[in-house]
């Protein structure tokens, strides 16, 4: 009974730090700066912007196109641009490699 009782509390903890498991549609990129947490960022960090994961969370972005991944640790609020699901720093779209189009679909999985 324990056994289960802590199984199930751990399960319950997971979904409380991601309540976001995996999600794909449309990623953009910013350049940087003062963040929703009040943190300074700059282009070269591996950050990311997202409506409702807590700050600090960690996740998987794959470009669905080419395979590419990069983890990027939650900093900040938004996309608020239509149709985004998240906007990832510069370092993290060059490591996508979506810094000629500007845009990408991927899908975001929690680590």
């Amino acid at each position: 009974m324990m056994l289960v009782t802590f199984s199930l509390a751990a399960a319950l903890s997971s979904i409380s730090i991601c309540p976001v498991h995996a999600e794909s549609g449309l990623a953009a990129f910013y350049g940087g700066g003062r963040t929703a947490s009040g943190e300074v960022t700059s282009p070269n960090g591996l950050t990311a912007a997202h409506r409702i994961l807590p700050f600090g969370t960690k996740v998987l972005v794959t470009n669905v196109r080419n395979g590419k991944t990069v983890v990027v640790r939650i900093t900040d609020r938004g996309p608020y641009g239509r149709g985004r699901i998240i906007d990832v720093s510069r370092a993290a779209a060059r490591g996508l490699d979506m810094i000629d189009s500007g845009t990408a679909m991927v899908s975001v999985v929690c680590q």
